[in-house]
């Protein structure tokens, strides 16, 4: 490394935040990235541990001693090809990845981690900045034709993996923009969306074809192949017209919360409230937007979705945020000689968390509340676990004002209805059934239809997205040609 006793030397600098009560006013980014001379006493401290268990901490494989190294040596450049030669996208992971890597980082034994987020944050800014980040074309065309079916982070890096090797892609969304649920599921002040307005002019230089607004569903069998403009493309239209077919739609299935008072006007999914903000964002119209401006707002799942919902509530101006997690509160740090260097359970706290929640934990909701179909309170109960076995705590029943309650519990699997119109099998948790190894590595069982990212392991991280395109793209690429030059 370039500086061996760094990591003795040296502490770990964290990335700023634009103070909350100036950050609640708008949906821009807030997170104030590192300068470069701090970025490269950050990569300094990287050790010379001798196995980088960074490396399959984070599921995309990053090379992460070696892009510190070159951002210590201040060849910006050179980290920048590092970094994309395993992520197509590192400004989404560089924005909303927990760093799984980090927790994996040997300093983290007993010290700080290295700050490898921050480090691919400034990265990817500066590639941009001096516009190194530019389109790479094939240097010659295949004669292959490739469907990808959603445009979220699996399936634009599956995209722009096979039209760099000269297939000709075809990108089909249902939504009106690209980006899937990078779009219209992470808020714009996590992440702005013309990171993912740039990534797809370079892809549309690449080749790469979108197009938007087009459901993919079961149609009447006399439509002609060439009949595209009714928005609706049957699974018969693009296996007649495409050599092969990638599903990569997400998990959009969200999982529901049954008890009595269910229907009242006021109960939401976080994906009936979190899109159309953004929506909005963009200048767009939403009629009927759901808002929480001066009301009571009770989030129910401590996920990153619950997180997402806390924040746009405050900006929106909610008299008040609650926020439940039915699982007891985590320790605020984790055993690191039992846990290292896996994913720990401890408790986290989000900027969103921060600009003013209430947090409950081990509490259910029993019933929802209200007065002529509206929804004004909910009853609670807090929650033990004994023998494995959730059970309530006697005489702990608790009313909560509420005028508005998002349901962010997490996600069952994709809308099955796009596997069901291809015939794809499903695992036992909804999702398609496909292995990520051997020669068949992402085939579904329907000849020439494969599946990657939320549509096959269910619902994840970008960042496992990603990698599950890349190594679906692969595998297309060697079922096209016989063989890839594709990394996986």
């Amino acid at each position: 490394m370039g500086k061996a006793t760094g990591f003795l030397e040296l502490q770990r600098i964290e990335e700023g935040y634009e103070p909350a009560d100036k950050r609640v006013r708008h949906y821009k980014e807030f997170v104030i990235g590192l300068a470069e001379e701090d970025a490269a006493k950050q990569a300094a401290r990287c050790m010379d541990c001798g196995i980088p268990f960074c490396n399959n901490g984070c599921p995309v494989n990053n090379i992460i001693p070696d892009f510190n190294d070159l951002v210590f040596q201040h060849q910006w450049k050179q980290a920048l090809d590092t970094l994309h030669s395993t992520n197509n996208f590192p400004e989404f992971t560089g924005r909303i990845c927990p760093a799984p890597c980090e927790a994996a980082c040997t300093l983290n034994l007993n010290n700080d981690a290295v700050g490898i987020k921050s480090i691919e944050h400034a990265i990817i800014d500066r590639g941009w900045k001096e516009g190194w980040v530019v389109p790479q074309p094939p240097s010659q065309k295949t004669g292959k034709k490739v469907a990808v079916v959603g445009s979220g982070p699996a399936g634009l890096a599956a995209a722009q993996q096979l039209a760099r090797v000269g297939h000709s892609v075809t990108v089909f969304e249902k939504n009106d923009r690209i980006g899937g649920l990078l779009r219209y599921g992470i808020p714009d002040f996590k992440m702005e969306k013309t990171h993912i307005d740039r990534r797809v002019e370079q892809m549309q230089a690449e080749g790469v074809v979108f197009e938007t607004g087009v459901l993919v569903a079961e149609l009447a069998k006399d439509t002609k192949v060439t009949n595209w403009a009714k928005n609706t493309l049957s699974p018969a239209q693009l296996l007649e017209a495409f050599d092969a077919v990638l599903l990569t739609g997400g998990a959009e299935q969200p999982r529901d919360l049954p008890v009595p008072g269910r229907e009242l006007d006021g109960v939401h999914f976080a994906m009936e409230f979190l899109p159309n903000q953004n929506k909005v964002n963009a200048g767009d119209k939403v009629v009927g937007q759901i808002r929480a401006d001066g009301k009571h707002v009770v989030v129910i799942g401590g996920g990153d979705t619950g997180s997402d919902c806390v924040g746009t509530s405050n900006r929106h101006g909610a008299k008040s945020v609650t926020q439940f997690e039915l699982m007891p509160m985590p320790p605020e740090e984790e055993n690191k000689p039992l846990v290292w260097p896996y994913w720990p359970q401890k408790l986290r706290t989000s900027s969103s968390h921060e600009e003013g929640c209430d947090r409950e934990f081990a509490i259910a909701t029993k019933e929802f509340l209200g007065e002529k179909g509206r929804l004004t309170g909910l009853k609670a109960v807090k929650v033990g676990w004994k023998d494995g076995k959730m059970q309530e705590v006697a005489g702990s029943e608790q009313i909560f004002p509420a005028d508005l309650v998002l349901l962010a519990m997490g996600f069952v699997s994709p809308v099955g209805s796009v596997l069901e119109a291809f015939g794809v099998d499903k695992d036992a948790r909804g999702n398609a059934k496909s292995d990520t190894e051997g020669e068949a590595a992402y085939a579904t069982n329907r000849p020439k239809v494969f599946a990657a990212g939320d549509m096959r392991r269910g619902q994840s991280l970008v960042v496992w997205a990603i990698r599950e395109g890349r190594q679906a793209a692969r595998a297309i690429d060697e079922f096209l040609m016989g063989a890839s030059v594709l990394p996986r």
